[in-house]
């Protein structure tokens, strides 16, 4: 049931992966809980190469949402990186 990311394509790996936020810290838990199902929701943020549909292709962060059983939902590039 994961979801891919719409405006853009994950080229690589990601790398450096590092919990954001978790349980009662994620601030839209409960649109995530009645959207998706899930319980135990992290924030997540890594660095991957991505192209985006305006043809852009880079190194950028990258943030998204996981669950149990649910897989990765919510994708959004955060911000572009130098090469």
């Amino acid at each position: 049931m994961s979801e891919l990311p719409r405006r853009f394509r994950i080229l690589g790996a990601i790398s450096a992966v590092q919990i954001i936020a978790e349980g009662r810290g994620v601030r839209i838990r409960k649109y995530l809980q009645e959207t998706y199902g899930g319980r135990y929701w992290r924030k997540m943020k890594g660095i991957a190469r991505v192209e985006k549909d305006d043809g852009w292709i880079g190194n950028a962060e990258i943030h998204w949402f996981e669950a149990h059983g649910v897989g990765k939902v919510c994708w959004k590039i955060k911000r572009k990186l130098e090469r």
